[in-house]
């Protein structure tokens, strides 16, 4: 089943042919406590947002440590969050036939996936990594994303045999009709990661959480 989740448009550094056409949408079909999981509602359309909401955690994002030098192009195999204990594969997620982003099957809310239009993690520019907060009535393997604070680890094994190590810089709650395109997708100077899932209240009308939990990240070993 596809879905909408969040709006935003392909990375711009490996899909540059097709910046000027309508933004790709994306959301999660999740299903809240005792309920099936329902299609949230697309978002609004916008080229240039920026997010109004206050972070999850307090206190100034930091840089994690000082610059580390982009990696070689390779697929990302698993990623591990030591704080939230989140491990999971990773399966890679590309478009439907209606340029809305793959998700992870709801089925299986604990398997984590990576947008393999983006650059892969270690590469200089955001990548981009999925994750359900629940799901088939679940605990998903982002539940706990909103507990990050800027300074805990993520690491991401690669199918060569490296590891792009990060540290958050800052964590994010943001209502989906205020999706901060350019923050997630927009070029950068230096290695970096999103993590992204649901969250903020239920609304059991529509059966779709309101807001988007998003971490950002920045490479500080390999």
């Amino acid at each position: 089943m596809k879905s909408t989740w969040w709006r935003g448009r392909r990375a711009p550094l490996v899909l540059a042919v097709v910046l000027l056409a309508v933004l790709a949408t994306l959301a999660f079909v999740l299903s809240g406590p005792g309920e099936t999981g329902q299609a949230a509602p697309q978002v609004a359309a916008s080229q240039a947002e920026t997010s109004s909401a206050a972070p999850v955690e307090s206190g100034a994002p930091t840089d994690g440590g000082a610059a580390v030098e982009g990696m070689p192009k390779a697929d990302p195999v698993s990623i591990d969050v030591p704080k939230i204990e989140a491990k999971s594969s990773l399966v890679p997620l590309g478009l439907n036939a209606d340029n809305t982003v793959e998700v992870p099957p709801v089925t299986q809310p604990m398997q984590a996936g990576w947008y393999e239009h983006g650059p892969t993690p270690g590469e200089v520019g955001p990548s981009v990594i999925l994750g359900h907060v629940d799901g088939n009535k679940q605990k998903g393997i982002f539940f706990r994303l909103k507990e990050l604070v800027p300074g805990d680890k993520v690491s991401i094994a690669r199918k060569d045999g490296t590891t792009a190590e990060f540290a958050v810089t800052k964590v994010e709650r943001v209502a989906k009709d205020k999706f901060p395109t350019d923050a997630v997708y927009g070029d950068t100077t230096a290695p970096e990661l999103r993590l992204i899932t649901c969250g903020g209240v239920f609304d059991k009308a529509s059966h779709n959480y309101l807001d988007n939990i998003i971490v950002f990240a920045r490479l500080i070993a390999r």
